[in-house]
């Protein structure tokens, strides 16, 4: 069977699959549409938790991130990871117990204030839309490839199949499909990495493999890389390049976004107690592990077969470079996609690949005639073109497919959930229509997941950056908006309203005002004359995937000094924060 033939086999399979389980389990009332009746068992919203966590990001980006980055591409590892731990210890129970639906319901009720609710939504939209708008690229990466359609026609497919799965079943009809979302990509995600682990080490375990000898070169994984990257005027693959203070704040920002992102927290509310989702949490730390452990094996066994599918020699000597009539099938496919390109600057007809950024290498390359780079690898392909670049069986790169698929797609189904509840159950039941009927609110709620769902798309025609790269803004206005009022709402009595609406207007629109500044996020096609985007010019030397950690500090500072200033909340509001805090004698029914 053909490669195309199997891709589609595999993908329509799957697709199947997520659309049986949304008409199976659809949602019959608010409570299954929002929180899938807080009936979901722990191991289940464990694994629901884990593939609404690895999105796109984690599953096309990252390893391919830590692939060209080396060591300064560690941060996405432990940011994100980090983050989820402080999530379960410091938020997840306590938002669990206090019952509410939504971040901006909570928000609402602990401040008191409508107003308060209204700023979180809009707090809650910006940063899902961001999200999303990476989940999107990703379907589009996958479907261009490996459905070989246009990219138009594969994201329409893509929100086809969220439409029905988001808008019919709800959050119950999400979680049980996340459910068998993660068994795809993390099966799809493992495979291919245990065959590449063998073929380069001899060790089945790609954990155990990235610190292996490199088969038949004495060498150990890193150390090879080492060799092979310095030997192209790259810098070493172990070496970091990137400031303390960058790396510290791209760490923290990713960490305390995690903490804050509405679509990862309302996994916490679908459960049945306060024990279960500090269960759960335990679960989905396991089940994202196990991804997030071989994703740098993975990453830097891309890197080394690409090089050495380019160098096929010497590097320097005449013969030490790919001819580009001779490249290989992988090349030519993905060639095709715009996401790798190809030019014979000197007209050699050889692919001549070494960093033209180092100038005592190009001063070196020159003298055999070369010219430039030849070769650009969009960093969002490494793992998708993994299997074939090691050459594995066509089953193994039609699973890849479906794994990348199932990632994008768990991810963008959670988000664009919370944004319909946001609207329909914070905005129109809690501010415009507080005696909306239930049945109305249903219905609201699934208009609006159908246009979140459009908007999701139209970004995913144009998406403002690669995947982890937009991922990672996301988290840094988590970071700087809603996470504060989180945190305070739940250890800070004294925290009133007008404190915690000042507090998430700052952080947003700060790290919203310096991303757009330096990367022109959403308003690119204004032609304004945005910030270059070099260290030297950034704030601290903060790069804007770690200036969330600056709007979080200034909305710490912000919502402390004005609570301070206005009057405390009312009595009934303090004792709400404490009897949250308390292991057993709240009852949680009555909120």
């Amino acid at each position: 069977m053909s490669l195309q033939a199997l891709t589609y086999l595999v993908v329509g399979a799957s697709f199947a699959l997520y659309i049986g389980i949304a008409i199976w389990s659809r949602a019959r009332t608010t409570g299954d549409f929002y929180v899938a009746g807080k009936h979901v068992s722990p191991i289940a919203n464990g694994m629901a938790t884990a593939a609404d966590w690895m999105s796109a990001a984690s599953f096309i980006s990252m390893a391919g991130l830590i692939a060209h980055l080396g060591y300064d591409g560690s941060v996405y590892l432990m940011g994100w990871t980090g983050g989820y731990v402080l999530l379960a210890l410091l938020l997840a129970p306590y938002l669990r117990k206090f019952g509410r639906f939504t971040v901006p319901e909570f928000i609402g009720d602990r401040y008191y204030s409508r107003a308060a609710r209204i700023v979180a939504v809009i707090c809650l939209i910006v940063i899902s839309f961001t999200y999303v708008a990476g989940q999107m690229r990703g379907v589009g990466i996958v479907f261009s490839k490996f459905l070989e359609v246009d990219v138009t026609l594969g994201l329409i497919i893509g929100m086809g199949v969220v439409f029905t799965y988001a808008v019919l079943g709800g959050m119950k009809g999400i979680t049980y499909t996340q459910v068998a979302q993660y068994c795809v990509l993390i099966f799809a995600y493992t495979v291919p990495a245990i065959f590449i682990a063998i073929q380069v080490t001899g060790n089945p375990v790609p954990q155990i493999a990235f610190g292996a000898d490199v088969a038949g070169s004495g060498m150990a994984l890193l150390d090879k890389l080492d060799d092979v990257v310095t030997s192209l005027g790259f810098n070493q693959y172990t070496a970091g390049t990137k400031s303390t203070i960058d790396v510290f704040c791209i760490t923290m920002a990713l960490m305390v976004g995690t903490a804050g992102l509405p679509h990862v927290i309302v996994r916490f509310f679908t459960v049945p107690r306060v024990r279960d989702a500090r269960i759960s949490a335990g679960y989905a730390l396991l089940f994202i592990a196990i991804l997030y452990t071989t994703a740098p094996a993975v990453g830097a066994m891309a890197r080394l077969n690409l090089i050495e599918t380019v160098q096929t020699g010497p590097v320097g000597a005449v013969d030490g470079n790919l001819e580009y009539a001779e490249r290989p099938d992988w090349m030519r496919t993905w060639q095709a996609t715009g996401l790798l390109a190809f030019e014979d600057l000197n007209g050699d007809g050889r692919i001549q690949y070494y960093n033209e950024a180092n100038p005592a290498f190009a001063d070196e390359a020159k003298a055999y005639g070369w010219q430039g780079n030849e070769l650009v690898v969009d960093r969002d392909i490494m793992v998708l073109a993994n299997p074939e670049i090691a050459g594995l069986p066509n089953w193994v790169i039609a699973l890849v497919a479906a794994g990348g698929i199932a990632a994008a797609l768990s991810t963008a189904a959670g988000l664009l959930l919370v944004i319909s509840a946001a609207v329909s159950h914070d905005l129109i039941k809690g501010v415009i229509h507080p005696g909306i009927s239930e049945r109305g609110e249903l219905l609201a709620g699934r208009v609006a997941a159908a246009f979140a769902i459009l908007v999701a798309g139209y970004l995913g025609f144009d998406p403002p950056g690669w995947v982890a790269q937009v991922v990672a803004f996301a988290f840094g206005l988590a970071a700087a908006s809603l996470f504060p009022a989180i945190l305070l709402g739940i250890f800070f009595k004294r925290a009133n309203r007008e404190g915690a609406i000042a507090g998430m207007l700052t952080g947003l629109v700060f790290t919203y005002g310096y991303i757009e500044y330096y990367k022109g996020l959403f308003l690119k096609w204004a032609g304004a004359p945005w910030g270059e985007n070099v260290a030297s010019n950034w704030l601290f030397g903060i790069s804007p995937e770690g200036i969330g950690v600056v709007g979080m500090c200034l909305n710490f500072a912000v919502a402390i000094a004005v609570s301070a200033m206005t009057a405390a909340p009312p009595r009934s509001v303090q004792s709400l924060v404490e009897q949250i805090r308390l292991p057993r004698t709240f009852d949680e029914g009555r909120l």
